[in-house]
């Protein structure tokens, strides 16, 4: 396996989930748990991948844009978590963020998958690929495990 099929399959468990999630409605036992499978889901994959994807990346000139502009996509959806994490689940405006977090992921994966896993397959060797590919799965599965809030 190499890091783009490693990364693909949480992009598809991460667009299943916000999906999902903006069919739910009010303060439900459903919302509730879509949303903390989804919150874990975007912090663990976040995590390894900006450190066994975009850092690598970073440390070239041709990887330098994509990174940066990755990572601020990063910060947008972690805003987006926190706005949700801290709005109650049964104000109506909190449907409207969850669809604004929703496309914001879509958003982000559709571009990684088709512009920036193209750009860092000239980057990286097929080494590397390999290799960061086990790492960040180990990186993944450890996060998986961690709830967000433990590392506050």
């Amino acid at each position: 396996m190499n890091i783009f099929e490693a990364l693909r399959q949480s992009h598809d468990i991460q667009r299943n989930l916000a999906h999902q999630l903006t069919q739910t409605s009010g303060d439900s036992p459903e919302r509730r748990a879509i949303f903390e499978q989804l919150k874990n889901e975007l912090f663990a994959h976040a995590v390894a991948e900006d450190r066994y994807f975009y850092i690598p990346l970073m440390m070239t000139d041709a990887g330098l844009n994509i990174t940066r502009h990755a990572l601020a996509e990063h910060h947008q959806m972690d805003e987006l978590l926190e706005q949700l994490t801290e709005t109650e689940m049964s104000n109506t405006g909190w449907l409207a963020i969850a669809k604004q977090l929703s496309d914001k992921v879509h958003h982000h994966l559709k571009e990684e998958e088709h512009g920036f896993f193209q750009q860092a397959g000239k980057i990286l060797s097929e080494q590397q690929k390999q290799s960061l590919a086990k790492q960040y799965l180990a990186e993944y599965e450890k996060y998986q495990q961690m709830s967000k809030n433990s590392l506050v």
